[in-house]
């Protein structure tokens, strides 16, 4: 409160002094070069794909018509930008108790229109990277990296956000860190770097930042595309961009919440972990969450799938556990092929969606937020267990 206080005495609205540093801080605590504060998770994962279609990319160049390969159970903001850059999703599977994407199938996806790989570590919980990252290795691929719900997991002792060519992060109330509404753009790829930034300030090819000018020294020194020399740098658009900046308020509270991130995702694992360790012995109605080896968590929340013969359905549970006042969630779309929103879409399936079904009819998760006291997490294990014994036979 006191550093929202403070930028707001500033009177500067946009972005300042608070986002050059939360940006710098950021990048530092995740391990890349650049770190770009933007409005939302939802509009990093915009910028990030966009950024793939800069003709600063070269032959490489995302271009509408070609494919981009994802997963079924992704978040809708992870999948539109595919289509809203004029590309084609390509829908793989997912695993149950991962909940990521099932890599068994990436050969049979790529077809000569793949140019890129843009998937969520579900839930805070790392993808196989060493699979993902030997294909997009292998064939020369993009790999665009959505960690909103992910901050602080790792891979083989390595933050995620660093592995793919460029990444995303939210700050919406309900993520490891917030500011209110916020995300952020990650790569250490400087010309992607400099792609993301022009397409989240416009798509101008000026990099001053706001309320600056002349960072070049040739703001009317230059000559590009059909306009005539000596025209305002300030007023060249070198990419189809958008304003998707974030204010200054917004990341003086992010700076705040960073301060805190470790024992944030600490909290969070803590809760996690006995979440887990308290309802094993209901493995026989649910699947739990599992990760890879290599993975450490920084869990979002934690995830139940009901088994086929359980003597419940997920609606019964789910009623029952919002009577009690715990909050349930989705795993986001389901099968994001059965939403409304892509009747008509065009889109490719690669082998069956038969987990992304289940997952869909079957799954669902509850909290590990760190403020959670150990009597809350009892709570919740407690109301679970009585409930599963009420349906037992």
């Amino acid at each position: 409160l006191v550093a929202l206080v403070d930028s707001s005495l500033d009177f500067w609205l946009t972005a300042g002094r608070y986002h050059d540093k939360f940006e710098t801080e950021l990048a530092k605590f995740v391990g890349v070069k650049k770190a770009l504060m933007v409005n939302s998770g939802s509009s990093a994962n915009l910028v990030a794909l966009s950024s793939l279609s800069s003709p600063l990319m070269g032959s490489k160049r995302l271009k509408a018509g070609d494919e981009v390969i994802t997963c079924a159970t992704s978040f809708p903001t992870t999948v539109n930008p595919i289509l809203q850059t004029g590309a084609t999703p390509v829908f793989l599977d997912a695993e149950t108790g991962t909940y990521n994407m099932d890599v068994s199938r990436l050969e049979e996806a790529l077809t000569d229109k793949t140019r890129a790989v843009m998937i969520a570590h579900t839930l805070g919980n790392p993808f196989d990277l060493d699979a993902i990252l030997s294909f997009c290795k292998k064939h020369d691929l993009f790999l665009v990296e959505d960690c909103c719900d992910a901050l602080g997991a790792t891979w083989d002792g390595k933050k995620v956000g660093t592995f793919g060519h460029v990444s995303t992060l939210s700050f919406y109330p309900a993520h490891h860190i917030t500011t209110g509404e916020g995300g952020a753009v990650m790569t250490s790829d400087a010309r992607l770097s400099r792609a993301a930034e022009s397409m989240r300030d416009w798509g101008r090819d000026c990099w001053c930042a706001p309320g600056k000018d002349n960072t070049c020294g040739k703001r009317f020194g230059w000559k590009m595309g059909e306009l005539p020399f000596g025209y305002d740098h300030k007023y060249i658009y070198s990419h189809i961009g958008y304003n998707l900046k974030a204010t200054d308020m917004q990341a003086a509270v992010g700076g705040e919440q960073l301060k805190n991130a470790d024992a944030f995702i600490t909290a969070r694992r803590k809760n996690h972990a006995y979440l887990l360790k308290a309802l094993t012995p209901l493995s026989d109605v649910f699947i739990l969450p599992r990760h890879l080896p290599k993975a450490n968590p920084s869990p979002f929340g934690f995830v139940l799938t009901m088994r086929p013969d359980a003597p419940f359905t997920k609606n019964e549970i789910v009623a029952h556990l919002e009577a009690a006042r715990i909050s349930t969630r989705q795993v986001f779309a389901g099968n994001i092929t059965r939403q409304p929103a892509y009747k008509g879409a065009k889109y490719r399936v690669v082998g069956e969606l038969t987990n992304s079904d289940l997952i869909m009819n079957n799954t669902f998760w509850i909290g590990v937020y760190p403020g959670l006291t150990p009597n809350q997490v009892e709570f919740m294990v407690e109301k679970i267990e009585k409930f599963v014994k009420s349906k037992r036979k």
